[in-house]
């Protein structure tokens, strides 16, 4: 499943594609959300944004479709009037005179009030989302102390999206082997520089990969182009202390760490 970095990319590619242009078609598979269709012609997609692995496509008339692709769902970018062939089934169809965006395979799509899809059941088990640019270092801290948190063992906790939304498998091993860490730690188990590291970890890891994953070449330090230090690195030798990574399987997932300097 795409973590939180592939769903906001796919995600800009969306609103690249519609966003601010008049709409002249709106077709809904759903039929809940069959009356939608005439009002949307005409209105302006404002943003498709992500939280976690949900996608909010706000119109410029107070709503806004809430979506999540679960295990089948995907959205491509097509020209206007255009039905790639495939073996999916569509869900929505949202058109403008130049493209198409079109959801197929998902099952979990809702019409929602701008002003109250916070209140979407999944959006409130949520916790903040690791690429919101607001959610800052001390508020990851704070939440590692967090009674709701702070005696989780850290492989399962990194995949809670009620703890961070938007981590996946790939990140939580990446964060874990940034930080240095064992995925048997505790967050109450830490030291305050561990924490930090962590913290810091959380947040930087998934906006790197977002910003610089599949790009060539260094640019500023900050995006350095993301890599693979662990994830799926098995048999090969640690970036930091050249033990070779080991694959083992935590909270179902496989997970991949150095023995040595992970502790």
């Amino acid at each position: 499943m795409p973590e939180g970095p592939e769903i906001r990319r796919a995600a800009d590619a969306l609103a690249k594609a519609v966003a601010g242009e008049p709409l002249v078609q709106a077709w809904f598979a759903p039929p809940a959300l069959k009356r939608h269709e005439k009002k949307l012609v005409g209105r302006r997609i404002e943003a498709i944004t992500p939280h976690g692995k949900a996608l909010l496509t706000r119109f410029d008339n107070g709503l806004t479709l809430y979506s999540h692709n679960q295990l089948y769902g995907v959205w491509r970018v097509a020209g206007a009037g255009e039905r790639p062939a495939t073996g999916r089934s569509l869900k929505v169809a949202l058109e403008t005179s130049r493209k198409a965006i079109l959801l197929y395979s998902a099952t979990d799509i809702e019409m929602w009030p701008t002003e109250q899809v916070h209140e979407h059941p999944f959006l409130q088990r949520l916790g903040p989302d690791a690429l919101d640019p607001s959610l800052d270092v001390g508020t990851v801290e704070a939440r590692l102390f967090d009674p709701r948190f702070a005696r989780r063992r850290l492989g399962a906790l990194l995949l809670d999206q009620a703890f961070v939304a938007g981590l996946g498998n790939y990140l939580r091993v990446e964060i874990l082997w940034e930080a240095g860490l064992d995925h048997d730690r505790r967050p109450c188990d830490l030291d305050d520089t561990e924490r930090a590291l962590l913290a810091e970890a959380i947040l930087d890891l998934p906006r790197r990969s977002y910003r610089t994953r599949g790009r060539r070449g260094a640019g500023h330090l900050q995006d350095t182009p993301f890599r693979f230090r662990a994830y799926e690195r098995a048999g090969e030798a640690c970036a930091r202390c050249l033990t070779p990574i080991e694959k083992s399987m935590v909270a179902s997932r496989p997970f991949y760490a150095c023995p040595r300097c992970q502790r």
